[in-house]
């Protein structure tokens, strides 16, 4: 049975028998399938339980419990920011969410730097207050 196969850029034709052909074929068959599961899997495209074992690694998700706990800080935090003034709410957002600095906070708010640090403590001290 005559093949073709590329050596160093060149195609040559070669007499071959017939299980070296077949063995061939199965070896081309073979390099297709790892191509196509290299496309559907390793590039996110895809996923299924034998990555997820093969891998070891399970994505993240909470638990009931953690959830509760997380919903209960959220509420305990929105309770204390309800406390606070609009000017003291807004200026330690921008520092802690955003983690602008006081003086960047300042040039947004058209105050100075003092005025900042003391809405943001006046915020952590009702915090303190709160949680202790």
């Amino acid at each position: 049975m005559e093949i073709t196969i590329k050596i160093n850029r060149q195609f040559m034709s070669v007499e071959v028998s017939a299980e070296v052909a077949d063995y061939l074929e199965q070896a081309k068959r073979n390099n297709r399938k790892l191509y196509r599961e290299r496309q559907r899997y390793w590039d996110g495209r895809e996923c299924d339980e034998y990555i997820i074992s093969t891998e070891g690694r399970l994505p993240y998700c909470a638990t009931p419990e953690e959830l509760v706990c997380q919903r209960e800080t959220l509420d305990e935090i929105l309770a204390v920011l309800a406390l606070c003034t609009d000017t003291q709410r807004e200026r330690f957002l921008l520092h802690a969410l955003y983690d602008f600095s006081y003086a960047e906070i300042a040039e947004m708010c058209g105050c100075t730097k003092s005025a900042v640090g003391k809405s943001i403590n006046a915020v952590k001290n009702i915090f303190w207050k709160l949680w202790k």
